[in-house]
């Protein structure tokens, strides 16, 4: 006899999140992409299971810090030859590689463990509202669990497109009466 209750197959199923970085935290938004990243938001999360889904973060070069983390965090690598210390200022990576800075972000609110690089993986940073092919993967509004009404898998989808395509018509319903 089986021990499975229901569609499991289902419940491990991954959807694609799709997040407007635009004038938001840095920690904050790291920290609840983070969460889907690990599949703490699904009912069936266990530590030791890699079950999160995929995240695509779009606008990432208009992400706010707070404080003075602008003038002072550093982005430091190192070469492990004598004397290899790069330092990055925050200024400079956020013109040069936006999107590395929320992957950096979300990589430390990740446990430091094996899954840790896999589900990395799953999170697509750009810098801009264009998502490329990837746009095509969010398929429904959160609000009401429709498709938008000209919905198009030809049609490459951008954060323009999904808020322009999301708003649907409300119908008053004392007009109606």
């Amino acid at each position: 006899m089986s021990q499975a209750v229901g569609n499991t197959a289902l419940a491990y199923a991954r959807v694609w999140h799709h997040v407007d970085a635009s004038d938001r935290i840095l920690g904050k938004l790291a920290e609840r992409i983070a969460l889907v990243l690990m599949g703490k938001h699904k009912p069936i999360y266990d530590p030791s299971v890699d079950c999160g889904d995929y995240v695509i973060v779009t606008n990432a070069r208009s992400v706010k810090v707070t404080g003075r983390k602008e003038e002072q965090v550093l982005f430091r690598k190192h070469s492990m030859f004598p004397g290899g210390l790069k330092e990055t200022p925050y200024s400079d990576m956020m013109r040069k590689n936006p999107d590395e800075v929320i992957r950096h972000a979300v990589s430390g609110m990740l446990p430091k463990n094996k899954l840790r690089e896999r589900r990395l993986e799953r999170l697509k940073v750009f810098p801009s509202y264009n998502m490329g092919v990837l746009g095509g993967n969010i398929l429904r509004s959160w609000d009401d669990g429709t498709l938008p009404p000209d919905w198009d898998p030809r049609v490459p989808t951008t954060t323009m497109t999904l808020k322009q395509n999301w708003r649907f018509p409300v119908t008053d319903k004392k007009a109606d009466a």
